[in-house]
């Protein structure tokens, strides 16, 4: 419940008390009910059997608003020709209320699930209601009837349009506010990603409304849903494909964390703040997903190191670096047959790699990086810094931030490092602690020794240098993996 933001609910309220209005007029309208009745069934049971179980979080955010501009994780159903059906049929209240039933009754997989339905019925109610509205208007309800059936497709255009209009502005809004995507990024492009799918549902809705009114009668337009079925049974195939990436990325993941559990919880939040960046840099959503599959999977390398070596106590020999130093290539060659993680194997390969050439595997210099190793090179040094484990305590956001603009232009990229600045002034940043809860203390972490009492050296460079963001600040030296050269986590 507590994942929403208050300001999110009341515009979710707003939005609510926007369909009740459109809803208002019903009483006193005179109207088929069959038709409401029929209309709203058939959309209820094909949400009900089709609509897929598709990946959670970010994720089913990212797939949602890329399918359809859609916020707060859901999709619009792929039976879209039904309400636009409705809209060219009825009266605008009654085509918002054929909506309601399927909406409040489809699948939800994240919560507050009660939220999400509401929100799911009262933008759909709102933008059914504007689209009948406008096609009214033009009279487009006579031009169905008429034997002049290309002068039909004008007000259903115009129909089709004002409801994905609606849409994308509710939302944008609910992205900037449930989602804390950035303001101008959050209506960006989700007009035109929802256009061409929505002008085809409308034409089979046209279709329907046409066959409806002729001769034919409700059971040939009927039929003008079975292309529609099989188009949505392969949008449910691409929904699960999608849903067998996302398990495939758990499974290395929580196989790192059971091997590497002082790091547990480290490989999503490196995700997370990728994601970030990749958002300040405006990228699509295409790119921005797959970087955070490269944030999420930049150490699943870690599972080719002797596990000795990541839980050694005591510090590192050269050989033992050299080692700990394969783990990039390990975890490149493990994902390297992954098809749908494309440039992520580059970050994963390259996230080492530092700007004046003193990295690892490869020394590569400046542009020579892949852009997502750049990314995911100032997401695992901040998060680095700011996650508290059981052998350190977690440094303040303002320290890590200071720490990452005095390295920007030697280690990291300074463009990378102001996209993560800007973004963390804007929504935030939320350490958690990523060691399990000590069996005696529960949450509370023994403190960290006085920097005074360590006797071992940072690690340096061919220039002297500290050769870690770890080693560059002081009191976050702890396990060996925080003293390996050239690294982050």
């Amino acid at each position: 419940m507590a994942s929403i933001p208050a300001w999110a609910r009341v515009y979710v309220a707003c939005v609510v008390l926007a369909a009740l209005a459109c809803l208002a007029p019903l009483p006193h309208v005179r109207v088929p009910w069959w038709v409401v009745a029929l209309l709203a069934a058939l959309y209820a049971g094909c949400e009900r059997i089709t609509v897929p179980r598709g990946p959670r979080g970010a994720s089913a955010r990212v797939a949602g608003r890329r399918a359809t501009g859609v916020g707060m994780g859901m999709g619009v159903g792929a039976f879209l020709p039904v309400l636009l059906a409705g809209a060219f049929l009825l009266p605008p209240s009654a085509a918002a209320l054929v909506a309601l039933p399927g909406a409040l009754l489809t699948r939800v997989e994240q919560r507050p699930r009660w939220l999400r339905r509401v929100w799911r019925a009262a933008q759909l109610a709102v933008a059914i209601w504007a689209a009948s509205r406008v096609h009214g208007a033009l009279g487009g309800r006579d031009a169905v009837v008429t034997p002049d059936f290309p002068y039909a497709l004008v007000p259903a255009g115009a129909a089709v349009l004002s409801f994905c209009l609606v849409l994308t502005v509710l939302d944008g809004g609910i992205l900037a506010l449930a989602e804390r995507v950035p303001v101008r990024s959050a209506w960006r492009g989700v007009f035109a990603r929802s256009l061409a799918s929505v002008a085809v549902h409308g034409l089979a809705g046209l279709m329907m409304a046409v066959l409806w009114r002729s001769p034919y009668g409700p059971v040939a337009a009927l039929l003008v849903l079975l292309p529609m079925y099989v188009s949505c049974w392969v949008f449910a195939q691409y929904h699960r494909e999608r849903a067998a990436h996302q398990a495939t990325i758990r499974a290395l993941v929580q196989a790192v964390d059971i091997k590497d559990g002082y790091t547990r919880g480290h490989s999503e939040r490196v995700g997370q703040a990728s994601m970030m960046i990749a958002r300040e840099l405006g990228m699509d959503d295409e790119r921005a997903e797959v970087l955070r599959f490269a944030g999420i999977l930049h150490d699943v390398g870690k599972l080719g190191v002797p596990t000795r070596l990541l839980r050694k106590d005591g510090p590192l020999t050269p050989e033992e670096r050299r080692v700990i130093e394969l783990h990039p290539e390990y975890g490149h060659e493990m994902v390297r047959g992954i098809g749908f993680l494309g440039e992520a194997r580059s970050a994963i390969l390259h996230h080492h790699e530092r700007l004046d050439g003193s990295g690892y595997p490869y020394g590569l210099v400046g542009a020579q990086i892949p852009e997502f190793a750049r990314v995911v090179a100032v997401a695992d040094a901040f998060d680095a810094m700011t996650s508290t484990r059981s052998y350190r305590r977690a440094r303040p956001v303002s320290a890590a931030v200071e720490e990452l603009e005095r390295c920007a232009g030697a280690q990291f990229d300074p463009v990378m490092v102001r996209a993560l600045v800007a973004a963390l002034g804007r929504e935030g940043w939320r350490p958690v602690v990523t060691a399990d809860p000590s069996p005696l203390r529960g949450d509370v972490y023994p403190p960290s020794p006085p920097v005074s009492s360590r006797t071992e050296k940072h690690p340096t460079n061919k220039n002297g240098h500290p050769t870690t963001v770890e080693g560059r600040v002081a009191d976050v030296e702890g396990r060996p993996e925080d003293r390996v050269p050239r690294g982050g986590s």
